[in-house]
């Protein structure tokens, strides 16, 4: 028997857009960062852009589009346990939003993205050229404190990264779920039980 679905407004233009910004964001301070020392003004703006969005979307966490909010999304340990025992199981999720894993991953990246750019703020490096606009409120030693997280924690988040980017394969080959086409154009294929909010 096939599944009944209904093309439902999952993602609004907000989240879309923050979302593919950090992509962008993201991708282009690393690489400036590690591959382009000499561009370290231009890593900056990046950063800038990373802590813009990140703000934004923290705020619209808590004022946004129902599931946007962290509120609809931010499931309790049980049910993260619960729904990550079907991972392996091929029968599709179809979560309206954030699955409880998914929204563990975003709370996580977040947090990680925060400390990531606060780190990056308050480094003071040895050449005294590309410090950050914090570094002068805080003792040296705090400084290059933060300076000596700041790369471990870029490659966490390119980690973090990756493994969003295999689980959308998971769930294309696995659960022949398409999570990317929602959020490019914000309709997800659902069945009715699964819609929560209707605008």
């Amino acid at each position: 028997m096939t599944e009944q679905l209904e093309k439902t407004y999952v993602w609004d233009p907000v989240v879309r857009v923050l979302h593919w910004a950090l992509v962008i964001a993201f991708f282009t301070a690393f690489g400036l960062g590690k591959f382009g020392p000499d561009q370290m003004t231009l890593h900056f703006y990046a950063g800038y852009a990373v802590a813009a969005i990140v703000v934004l979307r923290v705020l619209w966490g808590f004022f946004g589009f129902y599931t946007a909010r962290f509120a609809t999304f931010v499931k309790g340990p049980g049910k993260v346990i619960a729904y990550a025992r079907t991972l392996p199981s091929a029968t599709p999720s179809r979560s309206y939003g954030h699955n409880p894993v998914g929204a563990l991953f975003v709370v996580g990246v977040l947090i990680v993205l925060a400390m990531q750019v606060l780190t990056g703020m308050l480094s003071d490096p040895e050449d005294y050229i590309n410090v950050g606009p914090l570094a002068q409120y805080v003792p040296i030693k705090t400084a290059r404190k933060a300076l000596s997280y700041h790369e471990p924690l870029s490659f966490l988040l390119l980690l973090m990264v990756l493994g969003h980017i295999a689980a959308i394969f998971w769930y294309k080959k696995r659960k022949s779920e398409n999570l990317v086409t929602p959020m490019i154009t914000g309709y997800a294929e659902l069945p009715p039980e699964k819609i929560q909010h209707r605008t």
